[in-house]
């Protein structure tokens, strides 16, 4: 990739290329570049949760911190057999996990696409 010159910036502009002397760390502060966002106030769109190796107990803990998380959607995988299939399909249908739950669809033998409802602040 080519560096810009000063004469390629002017060329582009139609004017000379005159640099503010700011440097980049007053720059960064009138952008608040060095705040961060705090976790709790960020939110993923979409969450992938896979159930293969992980107890009833570890699945019910992630499907429960992503419901809860603010996310719009998931991909749970919970694996064409096995008991947590069985359980994930009750959870969603009565369970303390219910609630969170606006839609869920099989997407194949072993997955299933979820959207959350919108989590009030």
């Amino acid at each position: 990739m080519k560096q810009l010159t000063d004469k390629d910036i002017a060329d582009m502009g139609g004017v000379e290329f005159v640099p503010d002397g700011r440097n980049v760390n007053s720059v960064r502060r009138e952008l608040h570049l060095s705040k961060r966002i705090p976790k709790d106030t960020y939110a993923p769109e979409h969450i992938v949760l896979d159930f293969h190796n992980h107890t009833e107990e570890e699945a019910w803990q992630m499907i429960m911190n992503a419901a809860q998380s603010g996310a719009k959607t998931a991909t749970v995988i919970t694996g064409a057999s096995g008991i947590l299939k069985i359980k994930f399909q009750n959870w969603v249908r009565d369970s303390l996990f219910s609630p969170y739950v606006v839609q869920c669809t099989p997407l194949n033998n072993g997955s299933f696409a979820v959207k959350f409802k919108k989590q009030i602040s």
